[in-house]
C-alpha cells in the first residue's frame, strides 16, 4: 500500500454550539521543515500552544498556515473593559499631534474609538473550559481533512513514481546487457581499428589484443554501480510504502541514484548505454521536481 502523502492541502471546518462559533481554517505547503503559522484572536491567544500540539502530532513536514475565527456568545464573555494603558497613550499621542500640527478640531470619542484597541472583551480564563473542546474538534477535524486531501494527492505523486522506476528499471536492465560483453567489443573494435591502421601489413597479436582488451573492459567495469542502483530503486519503492514521511530519505535516494547513473555513463564509452543513461537522468530530475512536495 503506497503511503506518501503531498504537501499541499486545504482545509476548513465549523462548528456552532449554543454559545459558541468557531471556524478553523488550514493551508499546508511545501517547505523543508515544519513551519506553523498560526493567526488567533487576540483575546484567545492562550490557546496557542493547545493548537500547536495538535498539528505538530499530525505534520511533521511543511509549511502550514492557520486562521482561527471565534464568535462567543456566551454571557461569560459578553463584558467589556477599558484598555486603560493604550487609552492614556492614544490621547498623549493624540494630543501631541494637534500640538505640532495646530489642528483645531477636538479629540472625540470618535477618534478613540476608531483608534481600535481601547475597549477589549473580558479575559475570564473559565472560558477555556468552553472554547477548547470547540475549539480543539475544529482542529481535529480540519486535520483529518487536511491529511485526506494530502494522502490523495500523494496518491497521483505515487503513481507517477511508479510508472517513471519501471521505466528505469527497464533501462538499468537493457544497460547490464549492453555491458555484459564488454571484453569481447573491445577485443572486436581493437582488431578492426589497428587493422584500419596498418592496412593488414602488422599481423595480429591474440593474446596481446585479448589482454588489452581486458584492461578496457576492468576499467569500464559498472557492476558495483549496477547493484548499488538497483539497491537504491528497490529501497525507493519500499520507502514509498513506509507510513513514516520519507521525502527526505527518498531525496537522498535520487541523489545516490543520479551518482551512480552518471558513474555508468562516464565509464563506458558507448553511445547506446549513453543515450540510456541520458533517458534515466531526464526520469530522475521529474521525480526530484516531483519530490519536492512529498512530506
Amino acid at each position: 500500500m503506497i503511503m506518501i502523502k503531498s504537501m499541499t492541502a486545504f482545509a476548513t471546518v465549523e462548528k456552532t454550539t449554543d454559545d459558541l462559533s468557531a471556524i478553523v481554517e488550514m493551508r499546508s505547503y511545501n517547505s523543508r521543515h515544519i513551519d506553523m503559522f498560526l493567526r488567533i484572536p487576540s483575546p484567545y491567544q492562550f490557546l496557542e500552544d493547545k493548537i500547536k500540539e495538535l498539528i505538530s502530532a499530525r505534520i511533521t513536514r511543511g509549511r502550514l498556515e492557520m486562521r482561527l475565527q471565534i464568535e462567543d456568545h456566551s454571557s461569560e464573555t459578553a463584558a467589556l473593559e477599558l484598555d486603560d494603558a493604550r487609552a492614556n497613550a492614544l490621547m498623549s499621542i493624540l494630543g501631541q499631534l494637534k500640538s505640532k500640527f495646530k489642528l483645531k478640531s477636538d479629540i472625540t470619542l470618535d477618534t478613540l474609538l476608531n483608534a481600535g484597541g481601547i475597549i477589549k472583551p473580558i479575559e475570564n480564563p473559565q472560558n477555556g473550559d468552553i472554547i477548547w473542546p470547540v475549539v480543539k474538534e475544529c482542529t481535529v477535524l480540519a486535520l483529518d481533512d487536511l491529511d485526506a486531501m494530502r494522502r490523495k494527492e500523494g496518491d497521483f505523486i505515487a503513481a507517477d513514481f511508479r510508472q517513471r522506476l519501471e521505466f528505469i528499471n527497464g533501462c538499468l536492465n537493457r544497460i547490464k546487457k549492453g555491458s555484459a560483453n564488454l571484453s569481447e567489443q573491445y577485443q572486436q573494435r581493437l582488431k578492426e581499428r589497428i587493422t584500419s591502421l596498418t592496412q593488414n601489413i602488422v599481423e595480429l597479436d591474440p593474446a596481446r589484443i585479448a589482454q588489452e582488451a581486458a584492461f578496457l573492459a576492468d576499467r569500464s567495469d559498472i557492476s558495483e554501480e549496477l547493484t548499488r542502483a538497483a539497491s537504491h530503486l528497490n529501497q525507493f519503492e519500499q520507502l514509498m510504502q513506509s507510513p513514516e514521511p520519507a521525502g527526505r530519505k527518498l531525496n537522498f535516494l535520487l541523489q545516490e541514484l543520479n551518482r551512480e547513473f552518471n558513474t555508468m555513463g562516464s565509464k563506458i564509452g558507448d553511445a547506446a548505454i549513453a543515450h540510456l543513461v541520458i533517458d534515466v537522468k531526464s526520469e530522475l530530475e521529474k521525480i526530484r521536481e516531483q519530490i519536492q512536495n512529498v512530506e
